[in-house]
């Protein structure tokens, strides 16, 4: 009997989860809400369906007579939609909104990392303008500045100067453009970012293929954060006895932590992490999917998706489980709409997506159709995954297809998995 899954969420992060479940020996019958116009290849979209409405989400599983819900996005993480349908019998992967509160409040996050041990940045939790300009006076600068509450990848900023720093703060309490908010002061890390995530069952961490996020809109990681503007995987860096280990620091504690707290961990947990000349230290922790390392990471795993969901979901049901990788390389690259991150057009017409599929995965993220044409609908708009052997070769098919892809203001990095190349390079050459 087939597995009915529903898939809440309609990004790219979504689209590769939903292609992933879609590559399952299990052949599970797939809904997704809301979903987007390349999801819909793969999956039954439910475009009236607000997957951040916990009584509407429950109904419609029932409804439909789905067998797990997969939660994508941190907002119905954080609004309760997994405590919900577990209430209701129904199995979900995602934590609950009590844990989820390591995503939803930096501040919780940091006090969490200090009782488990976690080696991050030092820290200081501000709620006003003057006790902020007196932290960022005694940490000096550069300095790193963070909303407490969710800011969609976009709330954290890193201030090279004192008058970076001014500007700010008051960003976040004149303008409160993250509305009102408490703030993280931050003590700025050097190094290399790595992210890592693990696949969680409230007991256990397993870990999945190490890759690395590139947040800065410009090369050489210029310019605003943003929700991520490509990423690769793997990272030459970490081999496996060291992913094991790092896991066994950044992730295994903090299960234990929300188990001991009564908030077992359920689902995907996320390290930023960044590796320092003093080792490794965690920038953050989101409670589901990165997006897009998702996108480079799931195009590599040979492990059943469906199982390990099904797997995780319930108490201990990962014991005995491990999770593999294809030997090959995974290069993401993500083409944003003119104006991103401050603002977004739309409506753009997209062209070139079929030539595009001929050399890599085409994942919508930011589309819509509109009388027969797709067209940007803002923010990030395609995530085009290349694979291959090396990492030069899945490089140069991921921009293949961003070549290929035309719509007006299109933005994208050229720089990206350049790093992994060089190294590639340096390997070969020795």
């Amino acid at each position: 009997m087939s597995v009915r899954i529903l898939v809440l969420g309609g990004g790219g992060r979504e689209h590769a989860i939903v292609k992933a479940l879609a590559r399952s020996p299990r052949s599970p019958e797939l809904f997704c809400a809301p979903g987007n116009p390349g999801i819909a290849s793969d999956a039954r979209c439910l475009p009236d369906l607000d997957p951040v409405d916990p009584d509407a989400v429950t109904a419609t599983a029932k409804e439909l007579e789905i067998d797990l819900v997969v939660v994508g996005p941190e907002a119905p993480l954080v609004a309760g939609v997994v405590d919900r349908l577990t209430g209701a019998g129904i199995a979900a992967f995602g934590p609950s909104g009590a844990a989820a509160q390591l995503e939803g409040s930096k501040a919780y996050a940091k006090q969490a990392m200090e009782e488990a041990g976690i080696p991050t940045a030092g820290y200081r939790v501000v709620t006003d303008r003057d006790a902020a300009l007196a932290k960022v006076t005694e940490t000096g600068c550069p300095v790193v500045l963070k909303a407490d509450g969710l800011a969609a990848g976009k709330g954290v900023l890193i201030c090279l100067d004192e008058a970076e720093a001014r500007e700010a703060i008051e960003v976040f309490f004149t303008e409160q453009r993250f509305g009102q908010t408490e703030v993280v002061v931050e003590e700025f890390l050097e190094g290399e970012e790595l992210s890592l995530l693990a696949i969680c069952d409230g007991e256990r961490a397993i870990p999945l293929a190490p890759a690395q996020d590139y947040k800065r809109i410009g090369e050489g990681d210029t310019g605003p954060n943003t929700g991520g503007m490509g990423s690769y995987s793997p990272v030459q860096t970490v081999g496996p006895d060291q992913l094991a280990d790092l896991s066994a620091l950044v992730h295994q504690p903090i299960v234990d932590l929300m188990a001991r707290r009564g908030h077992p961990f359920h689902g995907v947990l996320y390290a930023g992490l960044m590796m320092t000349a003093n080792g490794p230290k965690v920038l953050e922790y989101n409670t589901r999917f990165g997006d897009p390392e998702t996108q480079a990471v799931l195009p590599r795993l040979e492990s059943d998706l469906v199982d390990l969901f099904l797997a995780a979901s319930t108490a201990g049901g990962l014991a005995g489980k491990s999770v593999e990788f294809a030997d090959r390389f995974s290069v993401t690259v993500v083409l944003a709409s003119a104006g991103y991150p401050a603002s977004s057009s739309k409506g753009d017409v997209i062209t070139g997506l079929e030539k595009a599929a001929e050399s890599a995965e085409v994942v919508h993220a930011g589309t819509a159709e509109v009388n027969g044409q797709i067209v940007t609908a803002g923010g990030r708009v395609l995530n085009l995954t290349g694979l291959g052997p090396d990492a030069a070769t899945a490089r140069d098919r991921a921009y293949d297809a961003a070549d290929a892809v035309k719509f007006d203001g299109k933005q994208m990095r050229r720089d990206i998995a350049e790093r992994a190349v060089l190294r590639e390079r340096d390997q070969k050459a020795t």
